[in-house]
């Protein structure tokens, strides 16, 4: 018992000593770029020494690469919790895209830098973590997927036409920039402002229409 106590133990610190790596990390990146942010900057910001770095991740390219399956993970995870959150409710697959939706601008207000630094690597194609970078983002979408498909096997969309994988990835690139927009250019809006615009985009009332 004891045993399994202490292993315990070691895994939540080493946990908590990895989130204020990706803390440090994700603010110091964001803010100066990954080639000019360096293993001391990271463990300097985290309160910890440099080898903890090492110790926890190869290198630093490794350590951004785990950031973003950590950060990514965190968002489906709030999308996939959202859409069982409606199912267990009796809502609509409208309503599921609409509660995710609040839970896409919800993470992003939580965590706008890593938003940021998500949305900037999505256009490069030269980093060694290319193919981490899709994966992750592959498993966002196909949350999204699955409600549309839900939708429209049911008839409730009425357009079995629909296109899900590029939908799908629209959905969740119009919450991500919207909320940046939000956060970097509007930010005395509130969470449900925003989210009721999205929501009459979504619901196809955006002319005004009942």
């Amino acid at each position: 018992m004891e045993s399994r106590s202490a292993t315990s133990g070691a895994a939540s610190r080493r946990e908590t000593t990895r989130q204020k790596l990706y803390d440090a990390a994700v603010t110091l990146i964001a803010e100066q770029g990954f080639s000019a942010t360096t293993v001391d900057e990271i463990a300097e910001r985290a309160g910890v020494a440099k080898g903890t770095v090492y110790y926890n991740f190869a290198s630093k390219s490794v350590l951004f690469e785990e950031l973003l399956r950590h950060g990514v993970g965190l968002l489906t995870t709030s999308l996939r919790e959202a859409a069982q959150r409606n199912a267990r409710e009796g809502g609509s697959q409208v309503d599921a895209l609409d509660g995710m939706i609040r839970a896409g601008l919800a993470f992003v207000a939580e965590y706008p830098a890593f938003t940021q630094l998500y949305v900037a690597e999505l256009w490069r194609t030269n980093r060694a973590w290319q193919s981490t970078l899709l994966e992750v983002r592959e498993q966002a979408v196909a949350v999204v997927e699955d409600v549309l498909r839900g939708g429209v096997d049911s008839g409730e969309f009425g357009d079995d036409e629909i296109d899900i994988p590029l939908t799908s990835a629209a959905l969740v690139g119009m919450v991500l920039v919207a909320a940046l927009d939000w956060q970097a250019f509007q930010p005395e809006r509130s969470l449900d402002d925003v989210h009721a615009a999205l929501s009459r985009l979504l619901q196809g009332r955006v002319s005004g229409r009942p």
